[in-house]
């Protein structure tokens, strides 16, 4: 079980290395939004929400730049908890275990 958890870690983690990848895509969209004002920084959303998710290990990031919302992603216990955020607002929007 220990090593299809660290799979299933390892498959998120990878997942997310896209988004962060470059200055195209998701990250180069929030940056756009971030230099406009429409936007919080991502620093700024997880700071609010990290402190809110204990004992969970925090998998990363996805960004949507239609809904304008970042989704984080955890896990604990084995499973996988996302936490979606209006990016506008730093409000937390929904989460889902």
């Amino acid at each position: 079980m220990t090593k299809f958890l660290s799979l299933l870690i390892a498959a998120s983690v990878v997942s997310v290395a896209p988004a962060l990848a470059g200055p195209g895509g998701e990250q180069g969209q929030v940056r756009k939004e971030m230099r406009a004002g429409n936007v919080r920084s991502l620093r700024e959303i997880e700071a609010k929400v990290l402190p809110t998710m204990p004992g969970a290990q925090y998998l990363g990031p996805e960004y949507d730049p239609t809904a304008l919302a970042y989704r984080l992603k955890f896990i604990r216990d084995g499973r996988v908890i996302f936490i979606d955020v209006d990016a506008r607002s730093g409000e937390i929007l929904r989460q889902t275990r």
